[in-house]
């Protein structure tokens, strides 16, 4: 009797054990579904001022004497992010470590909000000095 009993307790546990493996397969494969959080502009103008983009690259991405403008870049998201990692001069390289990819997803996206820079033409200061 005591071996029926000690192959039921195995059938039982092998039972849970695949219970407990389909149930994590369906859970990850519920989690692959999900899609992932969309880029937040308003958090990459945070993180833009707080990770110090702006020191090169001025608040409103206007570029500087250090850094190139950056509003309204023409760079897609992928070149974006391998410059960032990688960037050849002055520019520190950004490891994922130091700025993960959802956060420099939020930066881009808070570049791409930002507007083109107006043409020469278009400031009236500037038109008044070349006029002279």
């Amino acid at each position: 009797m005591r071996s029926a009993s000690l192959s039921g307790e195995r059938l039982a546990r092998r039972v849970l054990l695949g219970a407990i493996a389909a149930s994590l397969a369906m859970a990850v494969t519920v989690a692959d579904a999900q899609p992932a959080a969309s880029p937040d502009a308003a958090n990459g103008r945070r993180l833009f001022e707080k990770d110090g983009c702006y020191q090169c690259h001025g608040y409103a991405g206007q570029g500087g004497r250090d850094g190139a403008r950056l509003a309204a870049t023409a760079m897609n998201a992928q070149s974006f992010v391998r410059y960032v990692r990688g960037p050849f001069g002055a520019m520190p390289a950004f490891t994922a470590k130091v700025l993960p990819d959802g956060e420099l997803a939020d930066i881009y996206a808070y570049l791409k909000s930002l507007p083109a820079a107006a043409a020469a033409k278009d400031i009236p200061a500037l038109s008044r000095v070349r006029e002279k």
